[in-house]
């Protein structure tokens, strides 16, 4: 049984499920930082060793886990099967319950406790957008299709039916998260130092990308703002195509050479060696919030360059 430890009242709790992730642990510090007490409620703990409160969870059933909703000041839902994988249809339907339904127990829970938290922080995905090949998207843009923008829908609209009356909710579409300890920057990496760091297809996919403290601030402005409401893009103002990316990445990495991926070749690598959907390399959007420039939030990296040089 999960031990409920004491903590003086004037301590703002955060809830976050699915929060032993990359982004989780980032964000749980990033908050401890700032005088919050995050928790951590997830399916396992973290292989590394965390300062956090931690409650496991299976994110389908209501448990001893929801007792740390009472009292919470915000609920921050990050939870979800990775895309990072192959696309079976073993795996499609993972991801596509993991997020739906997690979101579904989520408000069960909200709807039976004595005093839930007054925010509930959606996370949603860019990928809703689909794959333009060059219009940049912003909050007005029509979504796209495919499996991804399938399963953005069905995630948010997951999150609309089970945010309780009272509770302020806050969608955020993410674009890729690039940080020091985890994520697909650790692949990345990899492939640049083998010296195959070069454009993947044509190159001209866009890359729509968020440094990880930008990430953590949009959602800490999300939780005591309360004009954050609907959905935001969570997205650097500056996206850059694929062959921009790389090559950047590079000349951080003072790599002189980067081979480039013809279509067959990324396919091939992605299943076989990597184990992961080309297609999270061969596509991708350009995509740039309207909304949070009107709330007049200032991205301490909102360039490419500024981001490499802190993470690198």
């Amino acid at each position: 049984m999960y031990n409920f430890r004491y903590r003086p009242i004037a301590v703002k709790k955060i809830i976050i499920t699915g929060g032993t992730g990359f982004i989780g642990l980032s964000l749980a510090q990033h908050l401890a930082e700032l005088g919050f007490h995050p928790i951590l409620i997830a399916r396992k703990q973290p292989k590394t060793k965390i300062t956090f409160d931690f409650v496991p969870w299976d994110a389908v059933h209501l448990g001893e886990w929801m007792h740390e909703l009472n009292g919470a000041f915000a609920i921050v839902n990050l939870a979800g099967r990775s895309v990072d994988c192959i696309k079976s249809p073993e795996n499609c339907d993972v991801i596509l319950r993991s997020r739906v339904d997690s979101t579904r127990i989520i408000g069960k829970a909200l709807n039976t406790i004595d005093d839930p938290p007054k925010v509930w922080v959606q996370m949603s995905t860019a990928h809703i957008y689909g794959d333009p090949p060059s219009q940049i998207c912003n909050e007005s843009s029509s979504t796209g299709y495919g499996l991804a923008p399938f399963v953005g829908k069905a995630w948010e609209a997951a999150f609309l039916e089970s945010l309780p009356t009272g509770i302020r909710g806050v969608r955020l579409r993410t674009s890729f998260v690039i940080g020091k300890n985890g994520g697909a920057m650790l692949s990345l990496k990899r492939i640049a130092k083998l010296g195959f760091g070069g454009k993947a297809g044509t190159g001209k996919q866009g890359i729509s990308w968020i440094h990880e403290y930008d990430m953590n601030e949009i959602i800490h402005q999300a939780i005591i703002n309360s004009d954050y409401n609907d959905f935001y893009i969570s997205s650097a103002p500056n996206p850059v195509s694929n062959k921009e990316f790389m090559y950047k990445l590079r000349r951080k990495l003072k790599i002189p050479i980067g081979i480039p991926a013809p279509a067959f070749i990324t396919r091939l690598g992605a299943k076989i060696v990597f184990k992961t959907d080309p297609e999270l390399v061969l596509y991708g959007r350009y995509v740039q919030s309207e909304r949070l420039e009107k709330k007049g939030f200032k991205f301490k990296y909102p360039d490419l360059k500024a981001a490499f040089d802190e993470l690198l």
